[in-house]
């Protein structure tokens, strides 16, 4: 069993930090943000999830040193920066398409909720970024006398709390304006709009991830 062991100091200094790269704009607030306004709350909270389980992974293998691996091969960072790339490239053509089918009436199900929360958890597994904050972040707080395994998960797992935490309040806040596209021809419109801004998203992934 692992030994949850850090100090409160380091603990509330991880905290701001994290506070701090979760509140600086980035692709996954970006994106929550569009599906949330588009496709409504649920959808949203779907995609949390994902994005949740993604971060959880990613901190999780960090902890056992494959973060370190893909820090210290430039290839395989390389292939997960343009998988990256490529995915949300493929997001925006697919919610072009999609645009075609505007009608407000479509009950959501859980085949939607499945694949919302999987955009979310792939974009995040794809994110070499998100694997050099475990790296390169995150043990400035570990305590080498402490039980370095514990503190490495202890701490993974207050930043994915406090992702989701915002990542919440961007779908709840997102979502308010739902109401205003249900009118099918600004439905469509703001659709096509999310498909442009995912190909933003794309290019600023590119750019913020490039080394």
């Amino acid at each position: 069993m692992l030994a949850i062991d850090v100090s409160a100091t380091s603990l509330a200094s991880f905290i701001v930090t994290c506070l701090v790269v979760e509140l600086t704009p980035g692709p996954n607030m970006g994106y929550l943000a569009v599906l949330s306004a588009t496709s409504g709350r649920r959808a949203g909270y779907a995609a949390t999830l994902g994005v949740a389980l993604g971060l959880l992974v990613v901190g999780i293998a960090a902890a056992f040193g494959l973060a370190a691996a893909i820090s210290a091969s430039p290839l395989l960072y390389q292939v997960l920066r343009w998988a990256g790339i490529a995915y949300f490239l493929w997001l925006a053509w697919d919610g072009w398409n999609e645009a075609r089918e505007t009608s407000p009436g479509i009950a959501p199900d859980l085949m939607s909720d499945a694949k919302y929360f999987s955009r979310g958890l792939i974009t995040n597994i794809l994110n070499p970024k998100a694997a050099l904050f475990y790296v390169a972040v995150l043990p400035s707080f570990v305590d080498p006398a402490r039980s370095v395994l514990g503190q490495t998960v202890s701490l993974s797992v207050a930043y994915v709390a406090i992702a989701t935490a915002i990542h919440v309040t961007i779908v709840f806040l997102a979502a308010r304006t739902q109401k205003f596209l249900q009118d099918t021809k600004r439905r469509r419109f703001v659709r096509r709009l999310m498909s442009v801004f995912l190909v933003g998203i794309a290019i600023w992934f590119g750019w913020s991830t490039a080394s």
